[in-house]
């Protein structure tokens, strides 16, 4: 696991460290950092240049990297990737081999509803896009290669969503694959350009959720975004899923979860585990900074006599864009 994420020399997050966890929410207003942290991650993944990410002012000889920090067994791994030369790995063979391979697995979904309901080419690795494209591969495979997972994830799509009780499949031309649900009333087939947006992202949230092999470090944009606010507890029930399989007897690998919102409905649902929790927000000087909720020693108070998304939304824990 991902323990912490250092920057250093980055636009808005000039040596700054964002904690990590199992699950992490991240909260706070736009421009603080969120979506930069998370796109550096990915960089370090898919082992891109850093350039793009350099503040202004910085010179091309100055350091611009990520260093991140691992734990796995018992073994702790540190990896820095910077702009140019590649990454330096410092840790026991073989955690570092599986540091690697487990970063080699990252996947960035920032999910679109219009590219969610698109019909795919059928091929037997399609796999799901950032912007949820390729879903009805994803399924017709899911269906044909674990039957028993495609079926509870029919059983929970129906509980979240009581209208529809089934996923469906048409073929609009050779070689293509488009998703359909049926209505529980009635059996008509809804095809996916005519499901709502928030339809569409619970249906692909819960897909993920069920994968025998999902991927092992998972980050979302605002997954609760389009989704009425009394699903939110299922959604994060879904991101619990993924990041704590054995706790649903689910005998797959856990994938570390980093999400964003702006939701302080969704915010509310994570009262109990504020280590799960991290604040983004812009200091005086205009660098970005990260804080675990439980490391605040106020929380207790804060939280005695009102609900976390109250507290957030007030400004009482930062985190919130300026008042001009």
């Amino acid at each position: 696991m991902i323990e912490t994420i250092h920057f250093k020399n980055f636009r808005a997050l000039r040596d700054t460290t964002l904690p990590l966890s199992p699950l992490t929410l991240i909260i706070g207003p736009n421009g603080s950092g969120k979506t930069t942290a998370i796109n550096a991650l990915e960089a370090v993944a898919r082992n891109r240049a850093l350039d793009r990410f350099a503040s202004v002012g910085i010179a091309a000889s100055d350091a611009i990297e990520v260093t991140l920090n691992w734990q796995g067994n018992g073994n702790a791994v540190t990896t820095t990737h910077r702009r140019a030369g590649d990454p330096t790995w410092q840790g026991p063979t073989g955690a570092v081999q599986t540091c690697r391979d487990r970063l080699a697995r990252f996947q960035l979904y920032a999910l679109r509803a219009d590219a969610i309901a698109e019909p795919v080419t059928l091929s037997p690795n399609v796999e799901l896009e950032r912007t949820g494209r390729g879903l009805a591969g994803v399924l017709d495979r899911l269906r044909d290669q674990h039957p028993e997972r495609f079926t509870q994830l029919n059983e929970e799509l129906h509980s979240w969503l009581p209208e529809f009780d089934r996923i469906l499949f048409d073929t609009p031309e050779t070689g293509k694959r488009a998703i359909q649900l049926r209505t529980s009333q009635g059996g008509y087939a809804i095809p996916a350009p005519d499901l709502s947006d928030g339809t569409l992202t619970a249906l692909t949230l819960l897909t993920v959720a069920h994968l025998p092999n999902p991927p092992a470090i998972l980050a979302l944009e605002e997954p609760d975004h389009g989704i009425h606010i009394r699903l939110l507890r299922e959604v994060r029930d879904a991101l619990y899923r993924l990041a704590y399989p054995d706790q649903f007897d689910d005998p797959r690998a856990p994938v570390q979860v980093i999400a964003t919102t702006h939701s302080p409905y969704m915010l509310d649902l994570f009262r109990e585990h504020p280590e799960e929790v991290v604040i983004s927000e812009r200091t005086a000087d205009g660098n970005g900074r990260f804080t675990r909720l439980c490391d605040r020693v106020d929380v207790d108070d804060i939280l005695r006599d009102t609900s976390l998304g109250d507290a957030w939304y007030s400004g009482i824990l930062g985190g919130v864009p300026d008042q001009p």
